[in-house]
C-alpha cells in the first residue's frame, strides 16, 4: 500500500456530451492509505506535478460496473473489470511498440468526446474534469503515457502539449 496525498472532492457531471465528467469542489487536502490498481501509472501518480497546464489525449476503457452517467460505451458493458485490465496492458503494450496513438483512439477509446476526433483535452488545476484525470495529467512529462482509472474506466493518456 502507497502513502499519497489525495485530494477529496464532490464531482459533477457536467452535463456536456463527452469528455471526462466535471470536478466542481476541491475540500481541503486530506491523507489516506490508497492501493493503486495494478495498472495504473503508481509511479508517476507519486510524483509531484510537472505542469500547470497540459495537452492530454485519452483512450477511455470502461467496463460493466464504470461509467454511472449513462454514456456507458456498449464494449464497456461486455467487458468485465479484468478484462478491462487485459485490453489496457495489451493496447500499453502497442504503444510501447510505436503504435500511433490517435489510431488507437479512434479504435479503442469509449469517450464519446474525443474517441473519433483524437481532440486533447486542456488540462489544468481549474479544469472541469475528473479529479484523477487532472492529477495524472498534470504529472506527465512531454510524450509521456501513463494509466489511471476514475470512475468512469481507465483512462491512458499521453501528454502532447
Amino acid at each position: 500500500m502507497l502513502r499519497v496525498a489525495v485530494i477529496a472532492f464532490v464531482a459533477a457531471c457536467s452535463g456536456s456530451p463527452g469528455g471526462p465528467a466535471q470536478l466542481t469542489k476541491i475540500d481541503q487536502p486530506t491523507t489516506e492509505t490508497l492501493e493503486h490498481d495494478p495498472v495504473e501509472s503508481a509511479d508517476i501518480l507519486n510524483r509531484e506535478p510537472v505542469a500547470n497546464t497540459a495537452q492530454i489525449k485519452h483512450i477511455l476503457i470502461g467496463w460493466n460496473q464504470s461509467g454511472n452517467d449513462g454514456r456507458t460505451d456498449p464494449r464497456a458493458q461486455k467487458r468485465t473489470q479484468k478484462d478491462a485490465q487485459d485490453l489496457i496492458r495489451a493496447v500499453m503494450e502497442q504503444i510501447k511498440q510505436g503504435a500511433d496513438f490517435d489510431a488507437l483512439m479512434k479504435k479503442y477509446s469509449e469517450d464519446p468526446g474525443s474517441a473519433s476526433s483524437a481532440r486533447a483535452y486542456t488540462v489544468s488545476p481549474e479544469a472541469q474534469l475528473v479529479i484523477e484525470f487532472k492529477q495524472l495529467g498534470l504529472r506527465l512529462k512531454m510524450n509521456e503515457v501513463g494509466v489511471v482509472k476514475s470512475e468512469y474506466g481507465y483512462h491512458i493518456m499521453k501528454r502532447v502539449e
